[in-house]
C-alpha cells in the first residue's frame, strides 16, 4: 500500500525520503510549505501535532490499521522495523545502531540547527550565539570523524538508518564553519553514501519546490512569534 509522506526539503525531510526510496516503497508526496506556514494547517496538525515536517500516514499499519506517524527518527525506526532492513532486530549491534541515531536525534541534528539559526536567519548579529554553535557543530563532527576511523558507517560495518539520520545534516558543512578537510574520515563516509542511487533521488524531493532563501515573511513563520502561538 501507498504511504502519504508530508514533508519538505530540509535535513529531517531528507531522513525520510532517503529510507523510502533505499526501501523502494510507494509513496504520495504531499508538500508542507513551511516558509508559508503550511505546517500550522489544522489537517497536518492532525498528523503532526508538534507542527514540523516530516511526518507519514501509513494505511497499512500495525494490526492492519491506519497509523500516522511523526518525528523523522520514529518514523526511520518504524520502517526499518516494518520492511526488516537498516535496523538488526537483535543484538549489540541493534543497540550501535540505537545509540548513534539517539545522538543524531538529540546532539547533530539540534546543534547544527542552531548554528544554521545564528549563521545565516538570526535577525540580528549574536557573536555569543555564532561562536558557541560553530564550536559545538565542531566538536560533534569530530565525534563522528573518531567514530568513522574505527568503522565504516556510524554503527558498525553497515549501512543504517543511523547514516541515513545524520547524512542529510552533514551536506554543508561550510554553512556550520566547519571545514570538512580537517575530518577525513568524515569526508571518506560523506561522500560515499552521496553515491548511492536512494540517497541522491532522496534528496530531489521536493528540493525544486523550495526557494533559495527564505523571504521575510517565511523568516516570521518560521522564528518570530507565529511559530510560537498556542494551536
Amino acid at each position: 500500500m501507498t504511504i502519504e509522506l508530508y514533508s519538505w526539503a530540509t535535513p529531517n525531510g531528507h531522513k525520510v525520503h532517503i529510507l523510502l526510496e533505499e526501501l523502494g516503497l510507494d509513496y504520495n508526496v504531499h508538500a508542507v510549505n513551511i516558509g508559508a506556514g503550511d505546517q500550522f494547517d489544522p489537517g497536518f496538525l492532525k498528523i503532526s501535532p508538534n507542527n514540523k515536517i516530516p511526518a507519514i500516514l501509513d494505511p497499512d499499519g500495525p494490526d492492519g490499521q491506519p497509523l500516522p506517524l511523526f518525528e523523522s527518527g520514529a518514523i526511520l525506526v518504524y520502517l526499518a522495523e516494518k520492511h526488516g532492513r537498516f535496523l538488526p532486530a537483535e543484538g549489540k549491534v541493534r543497540y550501535d545502531v540505537m545509540q548513534w541515531l539517539m545522538w543524531q536525534m538529540g546532539g547533530l541534528g539540534p546543534m547544527l540547527g542552531q548554528a544554521h539559526h545564528f549563521l545565516r536567519y538570526a535577525p540580528e548579529e549574536v557573536p555569543y550565539g555564532k561562536k558557541r554553535y560553530s564550536n559545538e557543530a565542531n566538536r560533534l563532527y569530530n565525534v563522528m570523524d573518531k567514530r568513522l576511523g574505527e568503522s565504516r558507517y556510524l554503527a558498525g560495518d553497515e549501512y543504517t538508518i543511523a547514516d541515513i539520520a545524520a547524512w542529510p545534516w552533514t551536506r554543508n558543512p561550510d554553512g556550520q564553519n566547519v571545514d570538512r578537510e580537517e575530518y577525513p574520515n568524515f569526508a571518506r563516509w560523506h561522500d560515499e553514501i552521496a553515491e548511492r542511487p536512494a540517497v541522491q533521488r532522496g534528496v530531489q524531493v521536493l528540493a525544486s519546490e523550495r526557494p533559495a532563501a527564505f523571504d521575510e515573511k517565511a523568516k516570521e513563520l518560521l522564528f518570530g512569534d507565529t511559530q510560537f502561538q498556542r494551536r
